[in-house]
């Protein structure tokens, strides 16, 4: 067993890996469990400190779903989208919360340094009650496909929206229709380079780079909304929206905070792994800040615009001011930048699923080369319908609230199955409650995207 650990800390990938050993102490939970802790066992030689932790859930958390807030707030209402978004901030952190700490427990069971998230749903079917367990091999087939799929449909997004920025500006001063296919083409040396970073450790000043644009470019965009002169007045504005409006409300917010897939790597490769959960803790002083922002953003944002909010509250700046022209600059420099990150866990999880089909000596030649087949990829999807938004929307609303809401709920529930359920079984309670919701923002997600396809396809017709 040394020689095996020693073996797994000589291997920086193995944090990310979902093909890891898991040891078969399947059973009932045993109290001498405790005394493994998981976190000696860890490789810390390419490790993240707190801030940089902090840097990474920032940025995948922060990302051009907290441009449509204000779009939001219109479908929700000031005062239901206000609280809402609260709300719903503080089910996704409680969702990661259970997440991790599950992920923790079972590294216990399990003798393991390290689990992924695909990892922590086998282990936990794989050590609960009798009749789930033969679905452990699929529940972590399931969730490596939906990170992927939802990582990858992202990205795509990601490219269409830095592209639109700058056909615009481009546009703008050039006096002339530029094809927005060419702007895609031209971003491809940039995403290659940023598709070959293979450790959160060298991603991290693309980070606070990304989180610093981001950030300036928020604070240029409120410059605007607090100088608008329609901020304190109600007039037109509704405090509660329709019923049927509602549902668009839950889907784009659900989507724009959930940064599910990129927390275990996150919290696999910290210096300090203790540091990831409790109070304060990076987890909750970035959610903190998260749900604040979104919040801000979205309240003013409506304040400012009411039923005028365009999907991307960048497209209500006037465009011919050069201010405005740097906003949307500095914006997508930060998407950018995020395009690395946002691509880490599919490209891992693919190439741990292909690595045994290269020796040693070509593994490098063959994981740059499938960083460049799906990089190139998403390029294509991005090149073939430039417009992935009611496309990419679906899959997110989908798996997003799977993978974010659902999956966690499920893993603790399973997990504490056998004797850690609580008083009067409240964990149950409150996971059932969590999988319903999610259910209902599977269902009315699912609704508002294909409307908008349909939407869609009417438009370009006529």
């Amino acid at each position: 067993m040394g020689r095996k650990e020693k073996e797994q800390s000589g291997n920086p990938m193995t944090e990310f890996s979902s093909s890891t050993k898991i040891a078969p102490n399947i059973g009932e939970y045993k109290e001498k469990d405790e005394l493994y802790d998981p976190f000696e066992h860890r490789d810390k030689r390419r490790s993240t400190s707190d801030l940089g932790s902090m840097m990474h859930l920032l940025k995948s958390s922060l990302g051009t779903g907290i441009l449509a807030m204000p779009h939001a707030i219109k479908n929700g209402g000031l005062l239901f989208g206000g609280i809402g978004t609260i709300i719903i901030g503080i089910i996704c952190s409680h969702c990661v919360h259970i997440l991790v700490r599950t992920s923790h427990v079972l590294c216990r069971r399990t003798k393991t340094p390290q689990l992924s998230y695909a990892e922590t749903a086998y282990a936990a079917f794989l050590c609960g009650p009798k009749p789930i367990r033969p679905w452990a091999n699929g529940s972590k087939i399931f969730v490596n496909t939906a990170l992927c799929a939802t990582y990858v449909g992202g990205s795509c997004v990601y490219i269409v929206f830095i592209a639109k920025t700058i056909q615009q500006i481009a546009s703008f001063y050039t006096k002339r229709d530029i094809e927005i296919q060419l702007c895609i083409l031209s971003l491809i040396p940039a995403l290659i380079l940023l598709g070959q970073v293979r450790d959160l450790k060298y991603m991290m000043p693309f980070s606070m780079l990304a989180n610093i644009f981001m950030i300036s470019g928020f604070t240029i965009t409120l410059y605007y909304v607090f100088s608008s002169s329609n901020l304190l007045s109600l007039e037109n504005k509704k405090l509660i929206a329709r019923v049927e409006e509602l549902p668009r409300f839950f889907a784009t917010v659900i989507f724009a905070i959930e940064g599910i897939g990129v927390v275990m790597p996150v919290a696999n490769n910290m210096k300090q792994p203790h540091h990831f959960l409790g109070c304060p803790s990076v987890l909750n002083v970035t959610m903190t800040i998260v749900v604040c922002l979104y919040a801000m953003m979205g309240v003013f944002g409506y304040l400012a615009y009411g039923e005028n909010s365009e999907a991307s509250i960048t497209l209500n700046l006037p465009t011919e001011e050069t201010l405005a022209q740097v906003v949307k600059i500095l914006i997508a420099a930060a998407v950018l930048f995020t395009y690395g990150l946002q691509l880490f866990v599919p490209l891992e999880i693919i190439w741990n699923g292909i690595t045994h089909r290269f020796s040693h000596k070509y593994a490098a030649i063959g994981e740059t080369s499938m960083r460049v087949f799906i990089i190139m990829l998403t390029v294509a999807m991005a090149v073939s319908v430039p417009d992935l938004d009611p496309f990419i929307s679906l899959v997110g609303a989908i798996f997003f609230s799977i993978l974010g809401i659902s999956i966690p709920a499920v893993v603790e529930t399973i997990s504490c199955w056998e004797s850690h359920l609580g008083t009067f079984k409240w964990r149950l309670w409150k996971n059932s409650f969590l999988f319903i919701f999610s259910i209902l923002a599977l269902i009315f997600g699912s609704w508002i995207s294909v409307q908008d396809i349909i939407k869609y396809y009417s438009t370009s017709k006529d």
